[in-house]
């Protein structure tokens, strides 16, 4: 299939708009995403569709378990996510969330996305698009995000990162297992496989914040250091587990 250009002045035009603070549904700012991360995550304000989206996110995730929590909202949602994770091991959750995220994608968007637009300009449009459109449709799940620069492995820079301040899904999961198995790399295998872009998310599960690189393929398993990181402080099962088990693994999360 040909290649698909985009003219030189417009990807000109588009670079110099890039530069700009996404933000879903609020007035944008040109606060600096570093002096941001020293900075107190500021509150979230849900807007108009975030209800519609987490409906919809939820009921995906239902159909995929066959099982639904008695508690509304946002708290049942994560109680879902829990359950994504039991009756199976890491690679059935990790293929469970990856069918949910397609699922909320029309099969033909997604193919005429990585064939059309992927190829524009070795992929840097495309990770610049899913850069904005996940800081503008994905408040509700993360919390507050910017837009944000990551350096790219050819030694240039791109403004196609996403810098989640305190990310929620995290937080209220409290669970590395959970975040890693059915966020982190579902995410990653997600986007590659399904839109052609690649994506290395960095969680930081010391403040909760997590960095969105798109246009940059994620390491190997091995070298992948999110993977070895122990249960966090606010598990409500790992004192429990340090307290009855002394040995070396007795740290470790479970489900991860």
């Amino acid at each position: 299939m040909a290649m698909v250009h985009v003219p030189s002045p417009l990807f000109a035009s588009l670079k110099g708009k890039v530069d700009i603070r996404v933000s879903c549904f609020s007035t944008s700012t040109s606060e600096p995403i570093e002096a941001r991360k020293n900075k107190s995550p500021v509150a979230y304000k849900p807007g108009v569709f975030d209800n519609l989206f987490l409906s919809l996110f939820r009921n995906k995730m239902v159909q995929e378990t066959r099982w639904d929590s008695d508690k509304p909202g946002y708290e049942g949602l994560i109680e879902v996510a829990h359950r994504l994770t039991v009756g199976q091991n890491n690679s059935e959750t990790r293929d469970a969330a990856v069918r949910i995220l397609r699922s909320l994608f029309p099969p033909l968007l997604l193919e005429l996305y990585r064939m059309l637009v992927a190829p524009i300009d070795s992929g840097k449009f495309a990770a610049l698009m899913v850069a904005r459109v996940t800081a503008l449709s994905c408040q509700w799940l993360m919390g507050p995000c910017a837009i944000n620069s990551v350096d790219l492995p050819n030694g240039s820079s791109l403004m196609s990162g996403v810098f989640v301040e305190k990310c929620k899904y995290l937080e209220e999961s409290k669970c590395v297992g959970v975040c890693i198995n059915t966020c982190k790399l579902p995410t990653q295998t997600f986007f590659k496989d399904y839109m052609g872009v690649p994506l290395v998310m960095e969680p930081n599960f010391t403040d909760y914040s997590c960095q969105f690189k798109f246009g940059i393929l994620p390491p190997q398993p091995e070298d992948d250091n999110t993977l070895k990181e122990p249960c966090l402080e606010i598990c409500p099962n790992a004192v429990r587990r340090k307290e009855m088990n002394h040995n070396m693994d007795a740290h470790k999360c479970p489900k991860a």
